[in-house]
């Protein structure tokens, strides 16, 4: 039998443990160093995981709940934006690319609160999961920022940002293209 979802259902718990991380990376990058930073990056890589296993155990045992839904894309914009803003803070994200990439994030949660309150398909879209993948590609090795073994972190991160900074705009752009007859009236 399934059990009833509710705030401390198991997928709900995955969704705060990624909200529950934010701080612990935070604090990791806050005192940059060869350890520090690679902690940050295991940490920031779970609570990635955790992305994609809460929606998976919802869906699969029929736990999904109102609050999941509102809490996930929360939680992963809070994880992702407070990601950006310590990887600015120290010198190794420009500034610009974190704003555009937070304020799309900020932009299109609007969005979609206007989305659910027409009763429209809040399901993210292709580009959107795009979006992720590359953001997620570019903070973990960001964060590892050191070379190590000959490879050059910072600059895999770097490469996958350019993809981020991509996709972030595009799906953004679609998002609003497909959904402008909010916009009317």
């Amino acid at each position: 039998m399934a059990e009833k979802p509710g705030i401390f259902s198991p997928p709900n718990r995955l969704t705060l443990l990624r909200i529950v991380a934010i701080p612990g990376i935070v604090v990791l990058l806050y005192f940059p160093g060869r350890l520090n930073t690679f902690l940050a990056a295991v940490l920031f890589s779970l609570a990635a995981i955790t992305d994609y296993l809460d929606g998976f155990w919802a869906r699969r045992s029929g736990m999904v709940s109102n609050l999941g839904k509102i809490m996930d894309p929360v939680a992963d914009k809070l994880l992702v934006s407070s990601s950006f803003i310590m990887l600015s803070a120290l010198g190794w994200v420009p500034a610009w690319i974190a704003c555009v990439i937070i304020g799309r994030e900020l932009a299109v949660t609007g969005l979609r609160n206007m989305i659910a309150e027409k009763g429209e398909d809040l399901s993210a879209s292709l580009l959107g999961k795009y979006k992720t993948g590359f953001q997620i590609a570019a903070i973990i090795p960001l964060f590892v920022h050191y070379t190590y073994a000959g490879i050059r972190f910072h600059t895999i991160g770097t490469l996958f940002l350019w993809g981020a900074l991509f996709f972030t705009v595009w799906s953004g752009v679609d998002y609003f293209i497909r959904f402008r007859k909010l916009f009317k009236g």
